[in-house]
């Protein structure tokens, strides 16, 4: 769906004083993706635990705060069942590539085992406590959805509880979000493990409105076309890219003319996945509340985990003593 979104390159201070909606582990994810030693490892604390999401989630977090945006991370709930098999088949890549990563080492080549370690980062319950350790130390509020962060985050941005969604994931357009930022960083990368690029990223803004005025499409077409493409909850006719998706959806309306159209054998399953992105369960929390960074509690909590104490102390400098994202306005 990436092809059709509109994109103004923005700088992050252009989030300044505004409320920002976080997917937190699509954010975690690309911390444990990309932050790692050059054979492909992640980093590590003295005990042997993952210390890459901790590392990034610091020095983003600082960026964000010194510049005033208030940040609120939102974690996935449960998963709606038409997930499933997403989630299978991602855990089955990721053990594929798990194998492709011993035998890259095994044969000696660094710059091929880091590429497929990137295919095996995992989002684990401990990653998850820690980050939310961390957010609390900092300051930063967040909350769990009772299902898909992005249809959280959606409806924060609907309801103007946040500005706008930061995500990777495109789909907070299809739950209706107003706006939506991608890379979401001062500086970012982007890995493409299949051709062992990075990519320099800049924060891209996305106005659903523009998207859809540009297509001539409502929300309920976006999502139709999605469908035919494939999204998390389902595959998506073979053969059927995102150019020949719109001009079906154009033709005939909506996906259910357009499969009687084709011929297509329809699931019913795709109702119900509609429905999901047209009315998700969500919370609806209207305050939250930013707080003084706890520098102590922020560097007894990192040196634990092997981090400099000279450095952690040096960053948080950076936000100056006793200032506190409560003088936001």
């Amino acid at each position: 769906m990436g092809d059709l979104l509109v994109r103004h390159r923005v700088p992050l201070s252009f989030f300044s004083g505004k409320i920002v909606a976080v997917d937190a582990f699509n954010t975690l994810y690309q911390f444990l993706s990309i932050i790692r030693l050059p054979d492909g490892r992640p980093l590590t604390g003295p005990d042997g635990y993952v210390t890459s999401h901790l590392v990034g989630l610091f020095y983003r977090l600082v960026n964000f705060l010194e510049l005033k945006i208030k940040p609120v991370f939102v974690f996935d709930g449960e998963p709606p069942v038409f997930k499933k098999k997403a989630i299978e088949e991602r855990k089955r890549i990721k053990v594929e590539f798990e194998q492709k990563y011993r035998e890259a080492l095994k044969a000696g080549d660094i710059a091929l085992a880091f590429r497929r370690s990137v295919m095996t980062a995992k989002v684990t319950p401990r990653i998850v406590k820690e980050a939310k350790k961390l957010l609390d130390l900092m300051g930063v509020p967040y909350i769990d959805a009772p299902s898909e962060a992005e249809a959280q985050a959606a409806w924060m941005v609907k309801e103007g509880v946040a500005y706008s969604v930061a995500s990777q994931d495109y789909d907070s357009l299809l739950f209706g979000a107003p706006r939506l930022v991608l890379n979401f960083a001062v500086a970012s990368r982007k890995y493409y493990p299949k051709r062992g690029l990075v990519e320099e990223l800049e924060p891209e803004l996305v106005n659903l409105d523009e998207v859809l005025k540009k297509h001539r499409l409502t929300l309920e077409q976006l999502i139709d076309i999605a469908l035919l493409v494939g999204t998390d909850y389902n595959k998506g006719v073979k053969g059927v890219g995102i150019v020949k998706a719109v001009k079906i959806i154009k033709t005939y309306g909506n996906i259910e003319k357009a499969y009687k159209a084709y011929g297509w054998k329809l699931d019913p399953a795709l109702f119900e996945i509609k429905k999901f992105y047209l009315n998700p369960p969500v919370k609806k929390v209207y305050d939250f509340e930013w707080r003084s960074v706890d520098e102590k509690g922020v560097v007894e909590f990192l040196v634990e985990r092997g981090f400099n104490k000279e450095r952690v102390e040096k960053h948080l400098k950076r936000l100056k003593k006793g200032k506190s994202l409560l003088d936001f306005t």
